[in-house]
């Protein structure tokens, strides 16, 4: 397993000693997974907070009426989970699914609990991630309701370039809260 890159990630908000990065390093576990493998799934347990090593992945919800909604991305060097449902050990309302393969580092729920008891500092470091992704989700929320949908892609393009690539037109769409047809029409009005 190559550390540098969570290393890094992690010496972004806290400062560990050799002796500190090689229990976390110890305590990690790594798996590849290929293109659309769903590793979290709507309503089963979720144990596991993920590292995005290489590759992409989407959080989705499935409401009742099948209608799917991509409520996050994550890329190379990001956390994700369903952040609801590891925190309170609550199903998950979110399904994970790789676009790409996918290298992904996780540490599961128990061991993250011992990790802060070893190293609280580790408290600190997620509390930091935590907050980001709440911070997120709250402008996301706000965009939602402020901006419209050709405001809201604009913004999507700009904040995340490198998703473009990487995702589907219908994903984005989703993650819009649009068709992707109304998606369609909007790139189309903005390139004429």
């Amino acid at each position: 397993m190559n550390t540098n890159q969570i290393l890094q990630n992690i010496q972004k908000h806290i400062s560990l000693s050799e002796e500190e990065k090689k229990y976390f390093i110890s305590v990690l576990e790594m798996s590849s997974v290929n293109k659309r493998q769903i590793i979290l799934r709507q309503g089963q347990r979720c144990q596991k907070l993920y590292f995005v090593e290489s590759g992409s992945l989407r959080a989705y919800n499935i409401n009742d009426d099948g209608k799917e909604s991509t409520i996050m991305f994550a890329i190379q060097d990001w956390w994700i989970t369903d952040m609801n449902a590891f925190i309170n050990q609550k199903p998950p309302l979110l399904s994970i699914e790789t676009i790409q393969e996918s290298s992904l580092v996780y540490i599961d729920f128990k061991t993250l609990e011992d990790l802060y008891i070893e190293i609280p500092k580790f408290e600190r470091f997620f509390r930091i991630i935590f907050q980001n992704a709440y911070i997120r989700e709250q402008l996301k929320v706000l965009d939602n309701i402020s901006s419209t949908t050709e405001q809201r892609y604009l913004k999507f393009v700009d904040r995340y370039p490198k998703m473009l690539e990487k995702i589907t037109q219908k994903q984005i769409a989703s993650y819009l809260g649009v068709t992707p047809e109304f998606l369609s029409a909007i790139k189309k009005n903005r390139s004429s």
